[in-house]
C-alpha cells in the first residue's frame, strides 16, 4: 500500500502541472529575456495584431498539449491501480494458473505488449472501426438463406448441386467468388454506367425531351471515376455505432450459445453419471470402428445434396411457418395431457404407470424407442468398478551392524533395498529415508487402505525378482536379507539360504570398509576365514495396501 500511496502521489504532482499548463499556458512556456521590455516598448500598432495571433496559437497548442497530457496520466493512474488490485499468479497453484495457447517462454510472446489501458481502447477503436465488413457479409449470407430474394437463395442451391455432385468444382469456387465479388464491383466503379436519374423522371417517362435517349452501358473508354478503397469509418460516426451495436449482439449471441452448448453436452460428457458417459464412450467407438470399415460404401454426394437443401429450405417463411405450428400443437398437447395427469392425481384416479404412458405417446416413437434402448443397455450393459483402485506399497527396514557393540541398531526405512550392488551403494552414498514408521506416507494421489504394515514373508521371491546378490536370505525367522562379507565391498554373487541363529550376528573385524575399492575376486574367491560372515547392513521388506484419494468436486 506504501507503494501505491507514493507511485498515485507522483501521478497526482503530474497531473497539477499538466493542469497548470491548461489554465496558465503563457507562464509555463514563455521564456523570460533580458530585452522583453525593449521588445514590448519598440513593436508598433500594426504588429500587436500579429503578436496576439502568434499568442493565440501558442496557447491552443498547449492546451492541447496539455489535455493529451492529462489523458495520458489518467492512463497510467488506471495501469497502476489495476496492477495492485489484479492477484499475483502462483504457478505452484494448479486452480489460479491460467492455460495459455501460446506459452510465455515464447520468443515471439515475449515481445508483444503487455495490458494497458490506453492500447485495449486504441485497439477496440480500430478494431471497431473495420469489423463493419463481416456485419456486412454476415447480413447478407442471411438474407440469402432466409428467401428474401429467392431468385439469389435458388442461385445458391444451384452452386451447392454443382459442387456436390461434382466435388473437384470446389477449387474452382474461391476463384470464381474472387471474380465476381471483388474485381467486377471494383471495375464497374471505375467505369460507372450513366445516372438513370438524369433521363427519367420518377413515373418513368423523359424528364428532358431535349435529350436523346439512353444508348445503354458501355465499357469502353478511359476511367471515369476513381478508384474504390475501402476506408475505416470515422469514429463517433452513425457506422461506427452500429458495428459497436452489432458486436454487442454477436458477443450476446456467442455466450448464449456458449452457455447452451455446456448444458447440452458437459453433463453427457463430463463423467459425472458415468454409467451415462461410458456408454456414449463406447457408441462412439463403435461408430468409428463401423465407419472406418464402411464409410467407402456410403453416397456422401447425395447425403450432402439432401441436407443442404434440407437445411436451407428449412429457412424458407412457408416451411418455418409449419415447423412453427406442428411444434405448437405438439407443446399444447403435452401441457394438456400434463393438466388431465394432475387432475386425475387429485381425485385419486391415476393408475400406477397410466400417466407416464399417456405421455409417452405424445412423443415421437421412433425418438422414444431410441431413447429407451440406449438408457435400458446403459443400465443393464455399462458395469462401473465401485470400489477404488487399490496397489501394494513397500518399505524396506535397514539396520547397521554397530561399531563396537556388535548389535544391529535401527537405521532407517528406505524405499529401495540398499543391497550390495544398488548404484547409491557403488556410488556411495548412504541410504535415504524415515527413521519411524508413522514418518512413511503414501504415494501423492493415494491413501492408505490398511490401518497396519504386513511384514513379507517371502523374502527369498522379492530377492530373486530384483535379482539382488552377494546377500544371505532368511527363510524362517525375521527374514532378514544380509550382505555377505567383503572387504572390498566389491559385490558378490548368489543367494545364500541363513542357517543358524539369525539373533546373533557375526562382528566384522575390519572397519575401514567406509571407503569403496573395486577388486576382481568375488567373494567365493577369497579367503576362507570370510566365508559365512555377514557384512555392514541388513534388511527386510514390508508391505501396505493403499487406495486412490477421492478428490472430490465435479467442477
Amino acid at each position: 500500500m506504501d507503494v501505491l500511496a507514493t507511485e498515485l502521489l507522483g501521478t497526482v504532482d503530474e497531473a497539477e502541472e499538466a493542469l497548470k499548463e491548461i489554465l496558465d499556458p503563457d507562464n509555463s512556456t514563455a521564456t523570460p529575456t533580458k530585452n522583453n521590455g525593449m521588445q514590448a516598448q519598440s513593436e508598433s500598432g500594426s504588429g500587436s495584431g500579429s503578436g496576439a495571433t502568434a499568442d493565440s496559437a501558442k496557447a491552443a497548442r498547449s492546451i492541447r498539449r496539455g489535455i493529451f497530457k492529462a489523458a495520458s496520466l489518467q492512463d497510467k493512474l488506471l495501469e497502476k491501480l489495476l496492477s495492485q488490485m489484479l492477484p499475483a499468479e502462483d504457478s505452484s497453484d494448479p486452480s489460479t494458473t491460467i492455460p495459455t495457447i501460446t506459452g510465455v517462454d515464447d520468443p515471439d510472446y515475449s515481445t508483444r505488449p503487455g495490458f494497458t489501458i490506453a492500447a485495449m481502447s486504441n485497439n477496440f477503436r480500430r478494431f471497431n472501426a473495420r469489423i463493419g465488413v463481416v456485419f456486412r457479409f454476415q447480413n447478407k449470407l442471411l438474407r440469402v438463406l432466409s428467401w428474401r430474394k429467392p431468385s439469389h437463395t435458388l442461385s445458391l442451391l444451384s452452386v451447392y448441386t454443382f459442387v456436390c455432385l461434382e466435388p473437384y468444382l470446389l477449387t474452382i469456387l474461391p476463384l470464381a467468388a474472387f471474380l465476381l465479388f471483388v474485381l467486377v464491383p471494383s471495375f464497374i466503379a471505375r467505369h460507372p454506367p450513366p445516372p438513370v436519374s438524369a433521363l427519367y423522371d420518377n413515373d418513368g417517362g423523359h424528364s428532358h425531351p431535349d435529350r436523346v435517349r439512353n444508348l445503354g452501358y458501355s465499357a469502353r473508354g478511359p476511367p471515369l471515376a476513381p478508384a474504390r478503397t475501402v476506408k475505416p469509418v470515422k469514429e463517433l460516426s452513425r457506422d461506427f455505432f452500429r458495428n459497436m451495436g452489432d458486436l454487442q449482439n454477436v458477443m450476446e449471441d456467442f455466450s448464449v450459445a456458449h452457455d447452451k452448448v455446456i448444458e447440452l453436452v458437459v453433463p453427457v460428457t463430463n463423467f459425472s453419471d458415468e454409467a451415462l458417459s461410458s456408454g456414449v464412450f463406447v457408441l462412439l467407438f463403435g461408430v468409428c470402428v463401423f465407419m472406418s470399415l464402411a464409410a467407402h460404401l456410403v453416397p456422401w454426394r447425395a447425403v450432402a445434396l439432401v441436407a443442404g437443401w434440407a437445411g436451407i429450405w428449412s429457412g424458407h417463411p412457408a416451411v418455418a411457418a409449419w415447423m412453427a405450428q406442428m411444434k405448437e400443437q405438439y407443446s399444447g398437447a403435452l401441457a394438456a395431457a400434463q393438466q388431465e395427469k394432475e387432475k386425475e392425481q387429485e381425485a385419486g384416479k391415476l393408475k400406477e404407470g397410466e400417466g407416464a404412458v399417456k405421455n409417452a405417446e405424445l412423443l415421437p416413437k421412433p425418438l422414444e424407442l431410441a431413447e429407451k434402448a440406449f438408457d435400458n443397455w446403459v443400465k443393464g450393459d455399462i458395469i462401473l468398478d465401485e470400489a477404488p483402485e487399490t496397489r501394494e506399497v513397500e518399505i524396506f527396514e535397514l539396520q547397521r551392524l554397530g561399531e563396537g557393540s556388535g548389535e544391529w541398531e535401527p537405521w532407517l526405512f528406505c524405499p529401495s533395498p540398499y543391497d550390495p550392488l544398488s548404484a547409491g551403494r557403488i556410488a556411495g552414498d548412504r541410504p535415504r529415508g524415515t527413521r519411524f514408521f508413522e514418518d512413511v506416507m503414501p504415494p501423492e494421489g493415494w491413501e492408505w487402505s490398511e490401518k497396519k504394515w504386513a511384514l513379507d514373508l517371502w523374502s527369498r521371491e522379492w530377492v530373486e525378482e530384483r535379482i539382488i546378490t552377494g546377500v544371505e536370505v532368511e527363510t524362517e525367522g525375521e527374514r532378514w536379507v544380509y550382505d555377505i562379507y567383503n572387504e572390498h565391498e566389491s559385490g558378490s554373487n548368489g543367494i545364500v539360504n541363513g542357517g543358524g541363529d539369525p539373533a546373533a550376528p557375526i562382528r566384522r573385524e575390519h572397519a575401514h570398509r567406509s571407503t569403496v575399492e573395486v577388486s576382481n575376486l568375488s567373494w567365493e574367491e577369497g579367503d576362507d576365514e570370510n566365508v559365512g560372515r555377514r557384512g555392514e547392513w541388513r534388511r527386510r521388506r514390508w508391505v501396505r495396501l493403499v487406495k486412490r484419494k477421492n478428490v472430490g468436486g465435479s467442477g
